[in-house]
């Protein structure tokens, strides 16, 4: 076959990539060591919900790419979901500063270049960090999720969502870990041994070794990203009154201390968003473009479970109008049923320094078409700013593969100042909505017939604080649990427990309840109320028997046993 010319190569370039839609420009293609702003390189915009990977080594320049995309789609209209795991995409909020060399590399680009800023909501996890912050129920992430969480095999994992399935039947909403702490500890309980009976596949080891694993994480300080109120995902879907999208950035300041919670708890608003969304079909432009950064985490030791749902779940949401990008260092950080599904690639440079380097280049070069160029040398060549791209053209085939030079950002390539996040977060709609933890009833409170704490007025970025409680106390069987799970920490943590000891408040008794009339069959509704009735008097029996008449209301769960209140 002959060898084409630098006229040839740009031709099939400058052919490929030209659109009739809109699009979002990613640079000029580099042909033959050279940068040809005549044929330049991008993406249709109503390909983006075809998903992405964005890869490459650390510090070629993977989140500069997240960040000029993100600017391309705000101004489309587009809303933007990011992980800002270090900081420096917060810079969206504030204009860029022009220089000498900036406008060098544009003019050669053909980028006509202005200083902007986007509008940007910045949220944090629980209040770990400066920004709205944003948790989950217990019920709503679901068992296969909270199983990643606290690393449970598959047998546990299985058991787990059991104990789900109880607390779905009988009406005990799991809002924070106490309450699924409360169930489990009920279910191991003399008073639940019926119940744990009736769950046939649950035994109370594996129960035991389910609330081991709920203290620890407790004991961890991870109850701040549990409880309500809980966010509403659908806020990551709003534009600004200019028009543009909205970019949602998450901070994620102690990523490297809790990897999984935080890739899983992304996983989550995923899944939150397929259950909500209705169908879309074709659009000209996505309702929102999700970014997941470092989404090795996601995958590593994961269950056969969770990389099931997350394959589902990438397959079926494009239709709903959300594009997924994966972002990560090489393609095999994942999987191929997952990678499948990916039709926009940008990759960056990769390194050889070792055998498995060099495996994960070869395997990354059989990834895209044929090309014109040399990939092994040009993934291993490429420059800082640099990536090889092909992406799926408005009629579904892929593009011919060019080495680009990509655009640059119009905002701070790095992190806006404090003053303006934390101002920015003052003026933001959603801190009235989401800036003050609330502890409403829940199954701690029915299952130990406590009164639920209050709770104050939360500074953004902090959880709130609980008020004292006055002439209000806790119940024997919640003050079992707490001496079980202050027993467990020690044992786990090595070191006397930092959980406050139980009070010696007991609540008062009540008039025993009447037996069931002769036609009625309690079953084990009857028997779960019984045991309650008489440690905890009438009023709790009551509840507990109503739950009998609530058989055919069991939560529809998601691909991920996700359930979000807002869905019951």
């Amino acid at each position: 076959m002959a060898k084409k010319t630098t006229a040839e190569k740009l031709a099939t370039i400058q052919q490929g990539y030209t659109l009739q839609g809109s699009t979002i420009e990613l640079g000029a293609a580099i042909v033959d060591g050279e940068v040809h702003k005549e044929a330049q390189v991008r993406l249709p915009l109503a390909m983006m919900n075809r998903h992405g990977l964005v890869a490459g080594a650390t510090g070629t320049g993977k989140t500069v790419t997240l960040h000029m995309i993100a600017e391309q789609l705000s101004t489309a209209g587009v809303p933007v979901f990011l992980a800002d795991i270090k900081g420096d995409l917060s810079g969206l909020a504030t204009p860029g500063t022009p220089s000498e060399k900036l406008t060098a590399r544009t003019s050669a680009l053909g980028q006509e270049w202005s200083a902007r800023n986007f509008p940007v909501e910045f949220l944090s996890l629980g209040g770990d960090g400066n920004g709205i912050p944003v948790r989950a129920t217990i019920t709503s992430f679901g068992p296969i999720l909270l199983s990643r969480i606290m690393d449970l095999n598959d047998t546990q994992e299985s058991s787990l969502q059991l104990i789900f399935h109880f607390a779905d039947k009988n009406n005990l909403e799991l809002i924070d870990l106490k309450d699924l702490r409360a169930v489990i500890q009920f279910l191991t309980s003399d008073e639940g041994k019926a119940a744990l009976a009736d769950l046939g596949g649950l035994s109370k080891a594996t129960a035991g070794v389910i609330l081991r694993e709920l203290v620890a994480l407790e004991a961890q300080g991870m109850e701040k990203f549990f409880g309500e109120p809980e966010f509403d995902t659908a806020e990551l879907l709003r534009t600004a009154p200019d028009g543009r999208g909205v970019v949602s950035c998450l901070e994620l300041p102690t990523l490297q201390t809790k990897p999984l919670l935080f890739s899983t708890f992304l996983m989550w608003l995923l899944a939150d968003l397929f259950e909500d969304l209705p169908e879309a079909g074709d659009l000209d432009k996505p309702k929102l473009v999700f970014f997941l950064d470092e989404a090795h985490l996601l995958f590593n030791g994961a269950s056969k479970a969770f990389l099931e749902a997350i394959t589902t779940t990438v397959r079926l949401i494009r239709s709903k109008g959300v594009g997924i990008f994966f972002v990560t260092q090489t393609p095999k950080d994942v999987p191929a049923d997952v990678l499948g599904q990916l039709a926009n690639r940008v990759q960056h440079a990769l390194r050889a320094f070792t055998p498995e380097d060099a495996k994960a280049l070869k395997a990354t070069v059989s990834t895209f078409p044929v090309s014109d160029y040399d990939l092994e040398e040009t993934l291993t060549s490429a420059g800082i700013g640099e990536a090889v791209i092909t992406v799926m053209n408005e009629k579904g085939a892929p593009t011919p593969v060019a080495l680009t030079r990509l655009r640059a950002p119009e905002s701070v390539m790095g992190p806006s100042a404090d003053d303006l996040i934390r101002s920015t977060v003052a003026a933001s709609s959603l801190l009235a909505k989401y800036g003050t933890a609330v502890d409403n009833v829940s199954a701690y409170e029915k299952l130990s017939g406590a009164a639920p704490v209050s709770t104050g007025s939360a500074a953004p970025g902090e959880p709130p604080v609980p008020a004292s409680a006055s002439g209000g106390g806790q119940g024997g069987s919640q003050a079992d649990i707490d001496a079980e799970a202050r027993r467990i920490e020690e044992e786990i943590l090595g070191r006397p427990s930092s959980r406050p000891a139980p009070g010696s408040y007991r609540v008062p008794s009540a008039p025993p309840a009447p037996a069931p009339a002769p036609s009625q069959d309690p079953g084990v509704f009857g028997d779960i109320a019984g045991a309650l009735g008489g440690a905890l008097g009438g009023g709790l029996k009551s509840m507990v028997r109503s739950m009998g008449t609530q058989l055919g209301r069991d939560l529809v769960r998601g691909v991920f046993g996700t359930s979000s209140r807002r869905r019951r």
